[in-house]
C-alpha cells in the first residue's frame, strides 16, 4: 500500500515507477498502475520457488535494461537476489527498505534469517518503516526511518459514508469489529476470533468485518466456522474503500504477533476508528489518543478492551491534525522520496 499511495503522488512527468513482481498471476494494483503509465515485468519465484532459474532471470532482466538507474527493494526475503543482480548489471542506486521487525519460529526460520542478514549487503542505501524495523534488519548499519504515509484526507470521518456503507454491508445496526490484513500466521486472524467470541457474549449484535486475502484464508474460514460464527463473520477479501470500512467499524482489532509498522492501524486511527492493538508493535503506530495497546494471551482483557475503546469520547472524530503532526501524511513524504530519487540519479548520471 506504501507503494501504491507514493506513486499516486509522484510527479511522474520527472519520477515514474515500474514494477518487477514475483508472481506471475494478475495482482490488485496491475490496472490502475498501467493507467498510471508504470510498466509491470512478472517473475516465477514466489510460485515456483526456482532460485536458480530466478537469478538467471534477474540478470537477463537488467542487462536488457540499463536504462534503470533506481532499484527501490521492498521484498527482504529476496533482495540479497535482486539487489545484487542489480549491483552486478551496474545500477548504480540500490535501496533496500525494511518493512518487518520480526520473524515466525517455523521450519524455514533459519532461511528467512539468512536471507534477511543479507537484505542489504548490496544495497547503497538504508531506509526502514520504523525504528524497530531498521535495527531488526539492519542492525548498527545507519538507515533513515521514511513513514509508512497515507492520504489523510481521504480518511477524515464522515458520518453520510460510515452509514451508507453500514448499509450496503447489512450491518447497520450492528457492533462491529473489523480487522484488515494479509491471511498470514503472523497477522493472527484466529486470535481475533477468540476475542470476538468473547465479545459476542455481551453483545449479542457483534459483527466481525475481515478484509484482506491470503494463505490462511480457507483456515481462517473454517476456524469461525468451527466455532459457530458462520453468520456473525464477514469474509469481504481486497477493498479499494478502505477508508468507509475503517469509518464502518465501531472498533479496530489489530492483534498480529509482529509488524514492521502497521499502516492498518495508522488509518484505521485516521478514519477515527478507536484501536486496540498489540503492545508489541512499533510505538510510531501509537499517532492519536485512539488507540490502546495490551500484550496477547488474554481474549477477556482484550475484550475489555474493546468495550473501554468503544466509550473513547473522541471516536468519530477528525484525525488529520494528528496524522499530519506525526509526519504520517503522504504529501510531505513522496516530495522528500521524489527529491532523493532525482538527486541521486542526478549523482550518477
Amino acid at each position: 500500500m506504501l507503494l501504491m499511495n507514493l506513486y499516486r503522488h509522484m510527479d511522474r512527468e520527472k519520477v515514474q515507477f515500474d514494477f518487477l513482481v514475483h508472481y506471475t498471476a494478475p495482482q490488485f494494483f496491475d490496472k490502475e498502475i498501467e493507467k498510471l503509465g508504470g510498466k509491470i515485468y512478472r517473475l516465477s519465484v514466489r510460485e515456483d520457488y526456482n532460485f536458480f532459474r530466478y537469478w538467471h532471470q534477474l540478470n537477463f532482466f537488467f542487462r536488457e535494461h540499463p536504462e534503470y538507474r533506481i532499484v527501490h527493494g521492498h521484498m527482504h526475503s529476496l533482495g540479497m537476489f535482486y539487489l545484487s543482480a542489480a549491483e552486478k548489471n551496474g545500477v548504480p542506486v540500490r535501496i533496500a527498505h525494511a518493512h518487518t521487525n520480526g520473524i515466525l519460529n517455523d521450519a524455514k526460520k533459519q532461511i528467512k534469517q539468512y536471507m534477511n542478514n543479507h537484505f542489504a549487503d548490496h544495497a547503497t542505501d538504508l531506509f526502514a518503516c520504523s525504528e524497530s524495523a531498521g535495527k531488526f534488519m539492519f542492525g548498527q548499519k545507519t538507515y533513515r526511518v521514511i513513514n509508512n504515509a497515507i492520504d489523510s484526507t481521504l480518511f477524515c470521518f464522515d458520518a453520510n459514508k460510515r452509514q451508507e456503507k453500514r448499509r450496503e454491508l447489512g450491518i447497520d445496526d450492528q457492533f462491529v469489529i473489523g480487522c484488515v490484513g494479509r491471511f498470514t500466521p503472523e497477522k493472527n486472524q484466529k486470535y481475533s476470533i477468540d476475542v470476538f467470541r468473547k465479545v459476542l457474549k455481551r453483545r449479542e449484535n457483534a459483527t466481525l468485518l475481515l478484509i484482506g486475502s491470503g494463505p490462511m484464508e480457507q483456515e481462517v474460514k473454517a476456524y469461525a466456522a468451527a466455532n459457530g460464527l458462520d453468520g456473525k463473520t464477514l469474509f469481504i477479501g481486497n477493498r479499494r474503500d478502505m477508508p468507509e470500512l475503517y469509518m464502518a467499524m465501531d472498533v479496530f482489532l489489530f492483534p498480529s504477533v509482529f509488524e514492521g509498522l502497521g499502516i492498518v492501524g495508522v488509518e484505521a486511527q485516521a478514519a477515527g476508528t478507536p484501536t486496540v492493538a498489540t503492545d508489541t508493535l512499533p510505538r510510531e503506530i501509537s499517532v492519536t489518543p485512539l488507540i490502546h495497546r495490551l500484550p496477547l494471551g488474554n481474549v477477556e482483557e482484550w475484550a475489555d478492551m474493546i468495550e473501554m475503546a468503544y466509550r473513547d469520547p473522541e471516536r468519530h472524530q477528525n484525525m488529520m491534525h494528528y496524522i499530519q503532526s506525526a509526519s504520517y501524511d503522504i504529501t510531505g513524504v513522496a516530495s522528500w522520496l521524489q527529491d532523493f530519487y532525482l538527486s541521486k540519479a542526478a549523482e550518477n548520471e
